[in-house]
């Protein structure tokens, strides 16, 4: 198969997913633009903010599009072959990841933009909420460590996207640059919003190409911050500190608006060298089932390599914190939750594609940000020319820094949601505390861990992110449940529910995916509590890696029994009802 017709295939899955299995999911959950959202029922300026649906698009976008969807696909394509990893993401973000996002948003917004946790907690039981909330802040802190590392390690000189590339500037310096600057633009441009009130478009057509602007400033000022991962890492969650608390029109949306456009760029260099560029595929198709070793194994590891490409937890997380807080209309929920994840997958698509360009021998021994970034900077030479290749695969460098870099304000905002939610803190002191005690175990890691080690979280994050997104499910199907449960009782012709109640809601179009992806995300966190028990000496990061696997493996199935016994217990009322 060609390279053009495999995306075309793919991008016509994803147009034909939305207009019919998206609308469809739509119909189950009865979206109605009269129902005022927390959007406007809360609005005060800081957390709860009406946001149009274009804006809030890019905010989202920006915030759930990180490393995931482009090292998972290639790392899993240099397992197992390109095949399998395209399968799976466009099975998996259609029927599964994309139903996870559009879910956890449109329950949220129902439940006054509180966070799955919480939801959890009304439909489950007050125990349930603290085992979830427990749940999320553990993967939480496992995405701050590593995200955090890969981020200070993109800013040091020994950036990998660039290793032997014949340049004139310090690459390292020069991403560190230009995420200084483009940070300090996003704050810029909430000002101007916030006090100037300008046109949607004017904003746009200044501040977009200003950050294109700030990219090339990068090169120039290359040598005027070069720090040491330490002290990057350290820095770089103080400013996670500082960004946690800050109202979000001055930092959290007009960032993941601009990073919304880097985003755009990265799938439009894209697309321009898949369908321009001439590219043939040189990758195996599939190579083996097992290569051996810890992860080596397709079932069940695969899913979990690839991760955010095809369905994530931490989405869920980005929907009930600070999306449902944002959206202005309900009708908006389909577009950004249901439609931002298939952009998301169309993200996983090209990273895979800068990987089945080339052979097993051009990329041995490199790592998926070489390739990524590689990939992106040969597509952008197709515009700019062969002879800019360096600054080009630098765009690329700082592309994926980007999308890693825009994820880490928004996970620390994250824990302080569900620390304020658990302990009831309602105050901009609670808010503080919330943020120091997220933010005291990442700093504990990144001072005592050797530089590089995100490496030894990585596959935990990624199974943790997975089970998180199968307990998200399962605490929306026992909603859409119970919802059901009072039309139950009332008579209605046979086989047909009464009309205007939701005894017609379905659940199976969640119920389904979650016990999918609970199966396979258990099996893979089993292994890895076992392998890394059995590499540990004494406390070690692979020893704290056991038995938080182990942890999770414990509350994971304490909320699936409970969620069983909460299920049987409706059944039986709702059959006692109808008896009476």
């Amino acid at each position: 198969m060609s390279l053009p017709l495999l995306a075309f295939l793919f991008l016509l899955l994803l147009f034909i997913a939305y207009r019919l299995y998206g609308a469809w999911v739509a119909r189950q959950f009865t979206l109605d633009d009269a129902r005022i959202t927390p959007a406007h029922a809360l609005k005060d300026g800081v957390d709860f903010v009406p946001t149009r649906p274009f804006y809030l698009f890019a905010q989202h976008f920006s915030a759930i599009a990180a490393a995931g969807p482009i090292a998972g696909p290639i790392l899993a394509c240099q397992t197992w072959g390109w095949l399998p990893c395209v399968l799976w993401i466009s099975l998996g973000v259609v029927l599964i990841g994309a139903v996870h996002d559009f879910s956890s948003l449109t329950a949220s917004v129902r439940h006054g933009a509180r966070s799955i946790a919480d939801i959890a907690r009304e439909h489950l039981g007050s125990r349930a909420g603290w085992a979830m909330m427990a749940f999320i802040w553990i993967a939480l802190i496992y995405v701050i460590v590593a995200f955090a590392d890969i981020t200070a390690s993109s800013f040091t000189s020994r950036i990998q996207e660039l290793e032997g590339a014949s340049i004139d500037f310090n690459p390292g310096g020069a991403v560190a640059s230009a995420a200084v600057m483009y940070l300090l633009l996003a704050v810029v441009m909430g000002l101007v919003q916030r006090f100037l009130k300008p046109p949607l478009w004017l904003v746009t057509i200044i501040f977009v190409p200003a950050t294109l602007f700030v990219a090339w400033l990068g090169t120039q000022l290359s040598t005027l911050l070069l720090l040491d991962v330490k002290t990057w890492g350290l820095l770089i969650l103080a400013y996670c500190a500082v960004a946690s608390i800050v109202p979000v029109w001055s930092l959290l949306q007009p960032r993941g608006y601009l990073g919304g456009f880097i985003l755009y760029l990265a799938l439009t260099l894209g697309i321009i060298g898949v369908f321009f560029g001439g590219y043939e595929i040189k990758a195996e198709a599939f190579t083996t089932w097992d290569v051996g070793g810890m992860t080596g194994s397709l079932f069940p590891f695969l899913f979990v390599t690839i991760a955010c490409g095809a369905c994530s937890g931490f989405h869920g997380l980005v929907c009930t914190g600070t999306t449902s807080k944002q959206v202005d209309r309900e009708s908006h929920i389909q577009p950004v939750g249901y439609g931002g994840m298939l952009a998301e997958g169309f993200v996983a698509l090209i990273a895979l594609v800068t990987i089945m360009i080339v052979t097993q021998d051009e990329i041995k021994g490199l790592k998926p940000g070489t390739i990524y970034g590689n990939g992106i900077g040969n597509f952008m030479t197709l515009i700019i020319g062969k002879e800019n290749l360096p600054f080009a695969i630098t765009f690329g460098a700082m592309a994926f820094s980007t999308f890693v870099f825009d994820t880490l304000d928004v996970c620390t905002r994250l824990g302080r949601y569900i620390l304020q939610e658990l302990f009831r803190w309602r105050s901009r002191a609670g808010a503080a505390a919330a943020t120091a005690i997220t933010i005291a175990l990442p700093v504990y890691f990144i001072t005592l861990a050797e530089e590089g080690s995100w490496v030894k979280f990585w596959t935990l994050f990624g199974a943790s992110n997975q089970l998180l997104a199968a307990l998200t499910l399962l605490s929306i199907t026992v909603w859409l449940y119970r919802t059901r449960k009072p039309a139950l009782a009332r008579r209605a012709p046979a086989g047909k529910p009464a009309k205007g109640t939701s005894a017609g809601k379905r659940i199976w179009f969640t119920l389904l995916p979650m016990l999918f992806v609970l199966t396979i995300t258990l099996w893979s966190l089993g292994g890895l509590t076992i392998a890394n028990l059995q590499a540990a000496k004494g406390l070690s990061v692979e020893m704290i890696n056991a038995f938080a696997a182990l942890a999770l493996i414990v509350l994971a199935l304490y909320l699936a029994v409970t969620a069983l016994i909460k299920v049987n217990m409706e059944r039986k009322s709702g059959l006692a009802a109808e008896a009476v």
